[in-house]
């Protein structure tokens, strides 16, 4: 390998590692801040404790969460300039315009409000209390929504002129970069995406506390309501957040096929052009030569995802990389993208995705009835007990062991998704760091040497393990402790007329 390969492989390897560490956050931040939002709206408007003790717990999860994606999001701004100057440089003015506005106007709605809302349990009234969540809610969207600009303009640049005289693109249309397709449709499929992923990580959760319930005579009836509410919940939120997460990864597919057709070629590892084509669910053999020894195939499902009709051709890899080739110059083998990591990234975020789907369709459907055990009613003898119907010991739905492990662990396989879901963007979109105007090779900073590459790669990895078992220590710590029901909601709503000489000098009170 020469230096320059190296060069670009350490700076592709260290944003790589960095950006899909982040993003396993992001959709928790996202999907939870609404929910949270959800749960206190439900107290707001009923006073019932079980959301009062949900809110609470969900949301203390929450903030967990989106402290480590705010600490590990700020690298992702310092990437531009330690290993990819030359891009910044060049696309400086219009990607970093989507940017500016996240910072701006998004994480100002996180960080100002989330503030209130932490300290402000019996300081704010009820309503204002829960706007504060709800506005940290639209923040975690917004900020999703400019990133993803950004995002969506490297993989279809619209919305910009070259300035002759500096050779840098210049923004001319803010509104294209906010608005085009591209981004409406990634947008709408992270979003969904995230709602499942949220959804996943309560059903594990809500599982894992409401087995332990179903094993014990000592079950604490509160903690029990809140769990069972929040299972319900979030089952149907899984299964319209997957409903939605397949749809518009369709709306997605079809405008991939007409602004990236490389990038659907390779996802299926199609080397030669087929009608109709079709869509292999597993491959046994190297798919980077095209030989494979065993297929499983469904006909024209790859046509169907590309232009909405079973029998229309799909390009192969090798006519669109010597297509490029003639656009762009070069050789056709330049313009192909890693095909083993396509392939199988874009099998595997489907595979798991889907999954957290059926999970939830599969425990929505089970949870229909709620007809369980109550633990005075056991018994130890071969009588069979007797199925009986309580306001405190619905304790969920399934009836084995098996089923609650299922959905403890389907709490992870979004995440798996969404990971793969980023490398198979990313990585299909190569060699382009801006599709059709830079290649990632001509995007890294010439003044960054291998040694400093190699040293900020081996730190950042060390640093994020480190971070990664301090995170995961903290969820579980909290997450296995479940609600703390001794606590109780505000007596009385708080006012903003002042406070009383009485609790003039009464510490703030913390959500946490």
């Amino acid at each position: 390998m020469d230096l320059a390969v190296a060069h670009e492989t350490i700076a592709r390897w260290q944003f790589g590692i960095t950006t899909v560490y982040h993003f396993l956050f992001v959709p928790l931040t996202i999907s939870l801040a609404a929910i949270v939002a959800g749960l206190e709206t439900a107290w707001v408007r009923t006073g019932k404790e079980k959301y009062f003790h949900a809110t609470k717990f969900w949301g203390k999860l929450f903030l967990i969460n989106i402290a480590m994606g705010v600490v590990t999001g700020i690298v992702q701004e310092f990437q531009f300039g330690m290993n990819w100057s030359d891009y910044s440089r060049f696309v400086g003015d219009v990607f970093g315009a989507p940017l500016a506005m996240e910072a701006l106007i998004a994480f100002f709605f996180e960080s100002t409000f989330i503030g209130l809302w932490i300290f402000g349990w019996d300081r704010l009234p009820k309503k204002i209390h829960c706007a504060c969540i709800w506005m940290v809610a639209i923040g975690t969207v917004l900020s999703a929504y400019f990133i993803l600009a950004a995002n969506s303009w490297m993989q279809h640049p619209v919305g910009y002129a070259i300035d002759p005289a500096t050779g840098k693109a210049q923004l001319t249309d803010i509104a294209r970069v906010l608005f085009q397709d591209t981004t409406l449709v990634v947008v709408f499929h992270t979003l969904t995406a995230a709602f499942l992923t949220g959804a996943a990580f309560m059903v594990g959760i809500s599982s894992y506390h409401l087995w332990k319930a179903k094993r014990t005579s000592t079950a604490d009836p509160k903690k029990t309501a809140a769990m069972r509410t929040s299972l319900r919940i979030a089952l149907v939120i899984a299964v319209i957040a997957g409903l939605g997460t397949a749809l518009s990864g369709d709306s997605l597919a079809k405008v991939m096929f007409k602004q990236q057709p490389m990038k659907m070629a390779a996802a299926e590892a199609l080397w030669d052009t087929q009608t109709p084509a079709p869509f292999s669910i597993f491959a046994v053999g190297n798919v980077n030569d095209g030989h494979n020894s065993v297929e499983l195939e469904v006909p024209g499902i790859l046509s169907f995802l590309a232009n909405s009709n079973f029998s229309s051709p799909v390009p192969g890899i090798n006519d669109t990389a010597a297509a490029e080739a003639a656009k762009y110059g070069g050789q056709p083998t330049d313009y192909i993208p890693n095909i083993f990591v396509t392939y199988w990234g874009f099998r595997l975020m489907i595979g798991f995705g889907m999954t957290s789907f059926l999970a939830g369709l599969v425990g929505l459907w089970t949870t229909r009835r709620k007809l369980f055990l109550a633990p005075e009613h056991r018994t130890t003898s071969s009588e069979v007990p007797k199925l009986m119907l309580t306001k405190h010991h619905e304790l969920g739905p399934f009836l084995t062991k098996w089923s609650w492990r299922i959905g403890i662990l389907t709490m992870g396989f979004p995440l798996i998704a969404n990971s793969f879901g980023w490398i198979f963007t990313e990585m299909g979109r190569q060699p382009w760091a801006v599709f059709g105007l830079m290649t990632t090779a001509n995007a890294v900073s010439p003044n960054v040497g291998v040694t400093t590459q190699v040293i900020a790669l081996s730190t950042f990895t060390l640093l994020y393990a480190v971070l990664a078992v301090i995170e995961v220590k903290l969820l579980v710590k909290y997450a296995k402790a479940g609600p703390v029901t001794s606590e109780q909601p505000p007596a009385q709503d708080p006012t903003l007329r002042g406070s009383s000489s009485d609790d003039a000098d009464k510490p703030l009170a913390f959500a946490y």
